[in-house]
């Protein structure tokens, strides 16, 4: 284990999870406070229980940026099936800012670049210069980052549930494949939420027995005629260009221009 440790919390992650988690909590001005007093509950519970943030030396609350990002470029319709953020969270989020901001947290927002993909910069940047990395997120995505030195914590489980922490192996136990083929279980599967088309047809499981068969997503497709199952190979065979963008969709950079300068982060 190395000496230090970054800590980066999913801040957009993790302010929607408290949002629907908690009851309709409100002031004595009747201002929502929910998400709030949810984030709150959950940075305590990191900065207090060293297991959960590794002992963390740095860290940083992440959140995504108003406004359009990369992936919108290339599809149009991505995210395209999300509602419109309520009302009550929305007026909740320039206070969260601040409280986590008086808390001690460095606050990080990146324009035109997604909470996931300034966290995995960060992380493998990190890697680099010998620090570990814990991620505290609800989202699946970042499974692809796990490795020897970057483990994920979800403190926002449903009430009585542990929390969950994944490391390559409780990856491969959740989902059947290794952190190297989130990317590909992901493709195959696609997300409702963020409007991923995926490949027709093929859902957990069965992404789950192609990789195990297969190998990786590219030998699936270059070899999709050999695939048995006649609804899974041929939603392989015809939409393979939306396997491909699927896969271009659902793939976190850790390579963006992103300033890493641990001092500030300490």
């Amino acid at each position: 284990m190395t000496e230090k440790t970054l800590l980066l919390v999913d801040g957009s992650s993790f302010l929607y999870r408290a949002f629907h988690a908690l009851p309709d909590l409100r002031n004595k001005q009747g201002e929502p406070t929910g998400a709030i007093y949810g984030m709150v509950g959950m940075l305590r519970r990191l900065r207090g229980d060293g297991k959960l943030s590794g002992d963390a030396t740095h860290g940083a609350v992440v959140f995504d940026a108003p406004g359009k990002t990369f992936r919108d470029e290339w599809y149009p319709e991505y995210k395209a099936n999300r509602a419109q953020m309520p009302e009550d969270l929305s007026a909740q989020i320039p206070v969260i800012h601040d409280v986590v901001r008086a808390l001690g947290w460095p606050l990080l927002m990146i324009e035109g670049i997604e909470a996931d993909d300034v966290i995995a910069t960060l992380a493998r940047r990190a890697s680099a210069q010998g620090l570990r990395t814990v991620v505290s997120t609800g989202d699946k995505d970042l499974a692809q980052l796990v490795d020897e030195q970057v483990v994920l914590v979800n403190t926002m489980a449903r009430e009585g549930m542990p929390v969950e922490r994944l490391d390559r192996e409780a990856v491969i136990a959740k989902f059947g494949v290794p952190p190297e083929r989130i990317v590909d279980y992901l493709t195959l599967v696609g997300d409702a939420v963020d409007n991923v088309p995926g490949v027709p047809g093929i859902g957990e499981k069965g992404a789950k027995q192609l990789i195990q068969e297969f190998g990786s997503l590219d030998a699936l497709l270059e070899r999709a005629g050999e695939v048995s199952r006649k609804g899974y190979r041929e939603g392989l065979q015809q939409h393979r260009e939306q396997a491909l963008l699927s896969k271009e969709l659902v793939t976190i950079p850790t390579d963006l221009p992103i300033e890493f300068d641990p001092q500030a982060l300490r």
